[in-house]
């Protein structure tokens, strides 16, 4: 990871209060996270912070200036707004505006999510009755052998009976 200068280490200690800030390279500056969401960034010494619809006109009132960059040869402005010049050294007059960043990064990414859910429920088909989860068939439970019950007496004489009968009647054809 590319060495922080020092101004974007004060602003991340500036920051702790909003909670885990990391900074990370973003083109020539230095982006600011929190909970993995960019909410800020430090470019050529100056900080910036996510302003939207909600919190823009705090950041005007405030005399906050907004990120701007060339491209063909026209000034384009950011959503990204400086903070009040008496909050740049104090992390208490800081901690307001970076909530406010920090909401309104929030805010975006919910925006961004919303239609993509949208264009996902377009592509499903309508929901149906929901039927209940198929239950998965058990295995087959295999048998014991049952045992025989020990024939009763008359029934084993009958037997034997019918046995000598059927060889009494074989050997006498014979």
């Amino acid at each position: 990871m590319a060495q922080m200068d020092s101004f974007v280490e004060y602003t991340v200690e500036l920051l702790e209060k909003v909670g885990p800030v990391q900074a990370r390279r973003f083109f020539g500056g230095w982006g600011l996270y929190l909970g993995g969401r960019m909410f800020g960034f430090v470019a050529d010494g100056q900080l910036f912070l996510k302003a939207d619809d909600v919190t823009l006109s705090d950041f005007q009132a405030a005399g906050g200036r907004p990120f701007t960059f060339e491209s063909g040869g026209k000034p384009m402005e950011t959503s990204y707004w400086t903070p009040p010049s008496d909050a740049a050294d104090d992390a208490y007059a800081l901690l307001p505006w970076a909530r406010r960043a920090v909401d309104a990064a929030q805010r975006a990414a919910l925006k961004k999510a919303a239609p993509k859910k949208k264009a996902a429920a377009k592509k499903q088909p309508a929901p149906t009755a929901k039927k209940a989860p198929a239950r998965k068939k058990a295995a087959p439970v295999k048998k014991a052998a049952a045992k025989k019950a020990p024939a009763s007496r008359k029934t084993a004489r009958a037997k034997n009976a019918r046995s000598a009968r059927k060889t009494s009647s074989r050997t006498s054809r014979a």
